[in-house]
């Protein structure tokens, strides 16, 4: 079988960052899948999975009900391997354009208290498994040490 792109790309120098994973068209219009990866993959430790399920329900709720790109969201979502995220966007776009965005993404994250939405028996599949302080922790992480002192590094794929 043909290797899928997100696996050609080189793992053990993929730094934390916001990258292109792939571009589709649909009915004529462009899809961006950014790889939102949180961790170094294979070189710290993988996000824990309550922290990860929260950061899903957190982020996939603020931007789909963000003022501006609220209409461009289709998908956020966690990657089986724990080190980020996958966010699928409307439009022919390129990780500098939403850095913005996900720095209001996870300082939303790391400012949040109360209740989880959709974190509850009716609305999701394994509502007990979140982790809100360390959701909060590893948002804080992300912010301050990558999407506010991001680089070319952290915005394009290793070659």
């Amino acid at each position: 079988m043909k290797k899928i792109p997100s696996f050609t790309i080189d793992h053990l120098r993929l730094k934390r960052g916001i990258y292109v994973s792939r571009k589709d068209q649909v009915g004529g219009e462009t899809v961006t899948t950014f790889d939102i990866r949180m961790k170094e993959p294979n070189r710290e430790p993988a996000l824990q999975q309550g922290a990860l399920h929260t950061i899903e329900h957190l982020a996939a709720t603020f931007l789909r009900n963000h003022p501006v790109w609220a209409e461009r969201i289709i998908y956020w979502g966690p990657m089986g391997c724990l080190t980020g995220n996958y966010l699928l966007m409307r439009g022919d776009l390129q990780p500098a354009e939403i850095l913005p965005l996900m720095q209001e993404t996870f300082a939303f994250i790391v400012s949040f208290e109360g209740n989880i939405p959709g974190a509850s028996p009716k609305d999701c599949g394994n509502y007990l498994l979140q982790d809100l302080p360390m959701a909060r922790w590893e948002a804080a992480k992300f912010l301050h040490e990558v999407l506010e002192c991001a680089t070319e590094a952290n915005l394009n794929y290793p070659e």
